[in-house]
């Protein structure tokens, strides 16, 4: 249609270019297109129209001027895009006009072109020599936003950048992990699948495929591309692609269908009402343009009378095809004649459903668009009055100036460009949901918007439909999900989403789902069984309530009783020959000395503390000091009364009474010195053993300083020694009163088992190490009391007749 200014528009209203096999011997024929009418593309033909003509009747926007336009078939092709971008550069029209002249109405204001971004950009080059802009409705390449590639370009649909981000958390977001890929095999689809991808990896998302295809492929590229659909482990297929492309995808699905998978469309296709006849894909979740609503579009495309449509070769083509019927009379004809009563109200075709409006309003706002940038050069606004002079002489780049500047709002949606040409990034989430009658819907689900705060753009507004019209979430992961108390290894060759769910090592845990490592508990903690959390380690120590404990202490109690009883049967018969020739006194000290010996083995059963710990040690020391000096002072006694016996020694009277009390507090006292300066500098303490065990905490007395530790013990072991060695050379004594005999075997039995204790005492783990000195003490002090008491206790109360004086002195009777 010619006007005052023209507008030019590309639509793919055929879905592919005729394909032509040149002989090179006759002239070839003009390229043409071919594989059907593509009714969404010509409605976006038809809404172009419908906006000029608004336009023409609006006394606000270019009033008194009178906007024509050129309109083009691009059938999808590249090389028809560059044919149409010289067409719409020289003023030529071929396709909505009979007859073969050519209309010479100029170079156009500008060009809404195209759905495809591979189509756009071969526009784009060609036109921006001559300054003239270009808006595209569905161009989203991101690639178009170079300025510097593309300067004259402008679109009023969001640029890939966003979709592919949206794309990519919308994946993220149900926990798909491993997923295929298919683009179309154009600019649209390789560079939008490659930022899809490139955000993916960011999410942490794998692909097991990526195929690339296009609608002129042959049949076996096309067929490769859905076998390697149908055999993917991958539930999760996220489809990058134009249409017309995923349209042929879809058929050659259909003749084989695969097993359930869960499309992720972009929003070239996944709000195409055409496709939803693919039942197999119920459930497909993609991006959409928010949908819209432009008053008196669907009464603009119902007035289609047979007339109007019999003077264009398209809209015959598109009414013969939704009718099943032709226009031309034709005795040959496969399909009835159209008798006149056909009625495009009553037509169920993609082409009258006005209720998806999502695209279509990208078209109508961006001929809005270049005709508000026609509006601000030609029109002033005086005295409240707004006059346009269409006599004007328009440069293209001088709309291609304005149109940088545009913003307006109509029928209550903003048109702006940013200064990349881009429109602010708004999507709908839509998911194709069986209604309750079966047919599938497009639902918007949520929306995306990239204007709002990081990690508020996205939203789930209602509930979803998955794959075969499930409610239940799909799981698309390489390898099922690694549970707390695992951790990831990795499959050698294989992406990162393919590993080996591994156990926790000993001492460490996960404690999250899918965890790449695990980490070591707190030094006072440790993993359950399940190794997904820690718990505090359970501390151990020799408690009066186990087993062990309860025993010891029965012998320790039971030997410090033995002690009382031997010695209240010795003071009961303190007078008779027997006790009296034992030196009464210092055993009656011997007796105390190892009560206090039995006893002391309880100040080790318990929860050790600061006190506990010095006590223990203190009191075994010093006791059995006390108690081998007083072994040590009998066994002086006997040798020097052996020696008394013999003529003309008189060492007897050296040895009297108070200086075997001297000996024993003067050996006592030096024990004494050594505890205080081991107290004094660095005495026991309480401590959490964390090295024994791993697994639990062993609460055990340190011994502060080990060099103190080991100087009581070996104090000990020196008056040992020294009394064995004296009870030796006294053991020539006469039978019947062979007190060092009892003494050596005493000793014996006293040095073996601290002998025996000290590696033991070693090598022994956590509490069992204070079990082993126990067993020590109480064995020695046993071994004590029984070699030196037993035997005179079994005369005293067993055989009488032998406690007597006579009998103590003859060496010959036993």
């Amino acid at each position: 249609m010619d006007g005052d200014y023209i507008i030019g528009g590309a639509f793919s209203i055929h879905y592919k270019e005729k394909i032509m096999i040149h002989d090179y011997i006759t002239m070839p024929e003009p390229p043409s297109c071919t594989g059907g009418i593509n009714s969404r593309e010509l409605l976006f033909s038809r809404v172009m129209i419908f906006a000029i003509e608004e336009i023409n009747n609006s006394t606000e926007l270019l009033p008194g001027i009178r906007l024509g336009y050129q309109i083009h078939d691009s059938c999808a092709s590249v090389t028809m895009a560059v044919r149409v971008a010289f067409q719409l550069s020289n003023g030529q029209d071929p396709v909505f006009h009979t007859g073969d002249k050519c209309s010479q109405s100029g170079m156009v204001m500008g060009v809404v072109a195209e759905s495809g971004s591979s189509p756009s950009i071969s526009i784009s080059r060609i036109i921006s020599s001559f300054n003239i802009p270009q808006v595209s409705h569905f161009a989203t390449c991101a690639c178009l936003s170079d300025k510097q590639q593309y300067p004259n370009f402008f679109r009023t649909i969001p640029s890939d950048r966003f979709q592919a981000d949206v794309l990519a958390k919308l994946v993220k977001q149900f926990g798909w992990t491993w997923i295929g890929a298919v683009r179309s095999d154009s600019d649209y689809g390789n560079n939008g699948m490659a930022s899809f991808l490139k955000a993916a990896y960011r999410e942490g998302i794998c692909v097991e495929y990526s195929e690339a295809f296009y609608r002129n492929d042959p049949q076996s590229k096309i067929q490769k591309v859905a076998d390697a659909i149908r055999r993917s482990t991958a539930k999760v297929v996220v489809a990058f692609a134009a249409t017309g492309d995923m349209k042929v995808l879809l058929e050659e699905l259909a003749r084989d269908p695969p097993p359930p998978h869960h499309w992720i469309g972009s929003e070239s296709w996944i709000a195409d009402p055409q496709l939803l006849r693919f039942s197999f894909c119920v459930g497909a979740i993609g991006v959409g343009i928010p949908g819209s609503v432009i008053p008196g579009l669907r009464d603009f495309l119902m007035d289609l009378s047979p007339s109007e449509v019999a003077a264009s070769p398209t809209l015959t083509e598109f009414w013969e095809d939704a009718f099943n019927c032709t226009l031309e009379k034709s005795a040959a004809a496969v399909k009835k004649d159209c008798d006149g009563t056909e009625d495009i109200n009553t037509l169920k075709h993609p082409y009258t459903d006005t209720s998806q409006l999502r695209i279509t309003n990208m078209v109508y706002k961006a001929v809005y668009a270049i005709a508000h940038a026609i509006h601000n050069a030609v029109c002033e606004r005086t005295n409240f009055t707004t006059q346009c002079n269409k006599h004007t002489r328009l440069e293209s780049r001088q709309i291609l100036t304005e149109l940088k500047k545009v913003n307006f709002s109509r029928n209550g949606y903003v048109v702006s460009f940013d200064a990349n040409g881009d429109p602010p990034a708004l999507y709908e989430l839509i998911n194709w949901q069986k209604n309750k009658s079966g047919v599938i819907e497009l639902v918007t689900v949520g929306f995306y918007d990239a204007s709002m705060p990081i990690g508020q753009e996205f939203r789930i507004i209602r509930n979803l439909t998955w794959m075969d019209g499930g409610m239940q979430v799909p799981v698309s992961v390489c390898t099922d999900r690694c549970l707390p108390g695992t951790r990831k290894v990795l499959q050698k060759g294989k992406p990162i989403c393919c590993y080996d769910c591994k156990p926790c090592p000993e001492g460490e845990i996960s404690n999250v789902t899918d965890s790449p490592d695990c980490f070591p508990c707190p030094r006072e903690f440790w993993p359950n069984a399940e190794k997904n959390t820690c718990f505090p380690k359970p501390v151990e120590f020799l408690s009066f309530d186990e087993v062990l404990s309860i025993i010891l202490a029965v012998f320790s109690v039971g030997g410090a009783c033995l002690a009382i009883i031997t010695a209240a049967v010795f003071f009961h018969h303190r007078t008779t020959p027997i006790v009296r020739a034992n030196n009464s006194e210092l055993s009656f000290l011997l007796l105390f000395s190892l009560t206090l010996c039995f006893l002391c083995s309880l100040t080790f059963i318990g929860e050790p503390s600061d006190w506990s710990c010095m006590l223990r040690h203190i009191a075994f020391g010093i006791t059995f000091v006390l108690c081998i000096s007083c072994v040590l002072g009998k066994t002086i006694v006997v040798l020097m009364a052996f020696k008394a016996t013999l003529p003309g020694n008189n060492m007897i009277k050296w040895f009297g009474p108070l200086q075997q009390r001297m000996t024993v507090v003067s050996f006592t006292f030096i024990q004494v010195l050594i505890c205080t300066i081991w107290l004094a500098v660095s005495p026991p303490f309480p401590v959490k053993n964390l090295t024994t065990y791993r697994e639990k905490i062993i609460l055990e007395c340190a011994l502060g300083s080990a060099v103190g530790f080991w100087a009581v013990l070996g104090y000990i072991g020196l008056l040992a020694f020294f009394c064995f060695v004296l009870a030796v050379l006294a053991r020539k004594l006469p039978d019947n009163f062979n007190e060092a005999k009892l003494i050596t075997f005493s000793m014996l039995i006293f040095c073996a088992v601290w002998i025996t204790f000290i590696p033991a005492y070693v090598s022994s783990p956590g509490k069992f190490t204070v079990a082993v000195e126990i067993f020590a003490i109480l064995a020695s002090s046993f071994g004590l009391i029984l070699c030196l008491f037993a035997p005179k206790c079994f005369i005293i109360l067993f055989q009488p007749e032998k406690n007597t004086k006579k009998h103590l002195m003859n060496k010959n009777q036993l």
